[in-house]
């Protein structure tokens, strides 16, 4: 792993990125329940698939920016002039199927919130309403599984909803982030 520090609670990011150590020690896996918020990191993730978290995080706020504050309904109604205005966009990554599947799974967040009353109830819902906590006998970030058989209920569930960009590795890492997972090992 680059930039391994032996002296990193973290030793994949090392003690030179603040930013990401900021993150992992004051938001990654702390439940969250507010739609906003759990859209923009279901945005975030999916846009990390294939990169570093550490990229995304330098990029947080131009994808902010980019994706209207994390408004739902103003991502939704984006169009085709939205579309390549993102891909000139040097805020965020420029990947033409993210920004797309961005848009369209703001349109399907939208009929779930119909649905279900709100995004966190359908997400909250795949694991009981409360975190799985059973790798918390992991002695090592190495031990801790890349999918679960949640996240392959929820990936599975949003693809036959048509969502994009909702593999079952990428929702276990945003179900980790949100704190549906507690995979904390300190």
């Amino acid at each position: 792993m680059a930039g391994k520090s032996s002296d990193s609670k973290y030793p994949w990011i090392g003690a030179d990125n603040p930013d990401y150590i900021r993150y992992m020690d004051e938001e990654w896996g702390i439940p969250v329940h507010d739609d906003k918020k759990l859209f923009e990191m279901l945005v975030l993730e999916s846009f990390q698939a294939g990169l570093s978290w550490a990229t995304i995080l330098k990029r947080r706020s131009g994808f902010k920016k980019a994706f209207a504050n994390w408004n739902l309904k103003k991502v939704a109604a984006f169009d085709e002039n939205d579309v390549e205005r993102l891909m000139g966009d040097a805020g965020i990554i420029r990947n033409r199927l993210k920004i797309t599947a961005t848009i369209n799974n703001a349109k399907l967040i939208i009929g779930l919130k119909s649905e279900f009353g709100s995004f966190d109830s359908y997400l909250w819902s795949f694991v009981d309403g409360k975190p799985i906590t059973r790798n918390k006998k992991s002695k090592s970030w190495s031990d801790l599984p890349a999918e679960s058989p949640e996240s392959k209920a929820l990936s599975k569930d949003l693809k036959k909803r048509g969502f994009s960009f909702v593999g079952s590795t990428c929702i276990y890492a945003f179900m980790q982030a949100v704190g549906m997972v507690d995979d904390r090992i300190f």
